[in-house]
């Protein structure tokens, strides 16, 4: 039987006013395969993060997995991608799938993501994307990098999964990039259950990424034009079953869109909430124990990072025993347990040496944590969190 928290990373992401929603629409007897509610929800989302195309999948995962199935039809041939090796696993095995090799670069203690001067160093002729996963809420993008990467004509592909809502210079996280990828898995900010969205500002990457969400048909692309030049070269195919590129099935469902859009309505008050929560646990964290220097500029806070200053495995022992005793639920290693290259599915990709190269992520791997930061905790409920890390650790 699962444990329950008294603290958990999350509490009720999908309320009472989303399940009414829900009843009303089933009600109806409504069609609840992807249709009008799904569109409906697309639209919602652009508008909202500020880019002109959304495509509603099953999952982040299968966002990030179209977006490099997309780059491996503008290379065929493969090539490198950059990706950090503090992620989630589906960064870097998409990369994988998709016949592309990950190369690592990594990360900064401030913000959790890649360091800029990392990635530039490890670009070549061979780099075909960098692979941007921002972590926690944090932001790492730069201009420097933005601008490096327009010049050498590298893609960026910005992995947004758990920092909806997050900024750079006072614009949206997931307008920059050639696409973006975010997840409304049940913890994260927003929730269809499960679920995610890619987005782009190009009509053309759309038009491909509605092809590969559903089985590489033509027919999930509504432009007569489109449609009426697909026909006239296939002209001997069904015109329904004309499958234009190697894909797969990652719809999600009417279901998930209605949801999508009840709490969409009240995304930017709980990426408030989760702010001015996080600064409060900052604020509160004894700074010779933790790590408190996070740049917050920008941010939308997913979860408190809890990082010993210094390398103690004796206190983070302690740390770990005294959580579970005070019913705080935490996870080991941060954003996807820690060091990626330290899994077993990366074993014959890279040696085991290699994940030891990466300074800060191995400190995060083997003393860094995080506990749950969501819109319904109180700040009474954090002071005495803290509280607990300050003086209960023993």
């Amino acid at each position: 039987m699962k444990k329950k928290f008294k603290y958990p990373l999350m509490r009720n992401n999908i309320i009472k006013s989303d399940i009414q929603k829900l009843i009303s629409f089933l009600k109806k007897n409504n069609i609840l395969t992807q249709n009008k509610e799904v569109l409906k929800f697309e639209q919602m989302w652009s508008r909202w993060l500020g880019t002109k195309y959304s495509v509603f999948v099953n999952s982040g995962s299968s966002a990030n997995l179209l977006s490099i199935q997309l780059l491996k039809i503008k290379y065929p041939q493969g090539g490198e991608i950059i990706v950090p090796p503090l992620t989630w696993s589906s960064d870097v095995s998409s990369i994988i799938h998709c016949g592309f090799k990950p190369v690592f670069a990594d990360i900064d203690l401030e913000t959790l993501g890649m360091n800029t001067e990392k990635i530039i160093s490890k670009i070549n002729k061979n780099t075909r994307a960098v692979f941007l996963s921002y972590i926690q809420g944090f932001n790492c993008l730069s201009d420097k990098l933005i601008k490096h990467l327009k010049k050498k004509n590298i893609y960026l592909i910005e992995d947004v999964c758990e920092s909806h809502g997050a900024k750079h210079r006072n614009k949206k996280l997931g307008t920059f990039g050639w696409t973006s990828n975010f997840s409304f898995y049940y913890a994260h900010h927003m929730s269809t259950i499960e679920g995610g969205m890619i987005c782009t500002n190009d009509k053309n990457t759309y038009y491909d990424l509605l092809m590969l969400r559903s089985h590489g048909m033509i027919r999930e692309v509504k432009d007569t034009n489109f449609q009426r030049l697909m026909k006239k070269k296939y002209k001997d195919l069904n015109s329904k079953f004309i499958f234009y590129h190697s894909a797969y099935n990652v719809r999600n469902t009417e279901i998930g869109a209605i949801i999508g859009q009840s709490q969409i309505k009240r995304l930017n008050s709980n990426i408030n909430k989760r702010n001015s929560n996080l600064l409060f646990f900052l604020k509160n964290l004894d700074k010779d124990k933790y790590f408190v220097n996070f740049n917050t500029i920008g941010q939308s806070n997913y979860a408190f990072n809890l990082i010993l200053k210094k390398a103690d495995k004796l206190f983070m022992k302690k740390l770990m025993h005294t959580l579970d005793r005070y019913g705080i639920e935490f996870r080991l290693g941060s954003a996807g347990g820690g060091n990626q290259l330290r899994q077993p599915y990366l074993k014959n990709i890279v040696s085991k040496t290699q994940a030891r190269k990466f300074k800060n992520t191995e400190h995060i791997h083997f003393y860094g944590l995080y506990i749950g930061n969501h819109p319904n905790l109180s700040k009474k409920e954090i002071l005495f969190i803290t509280k607990v890390l300050n003086e209960g650790v023993k």
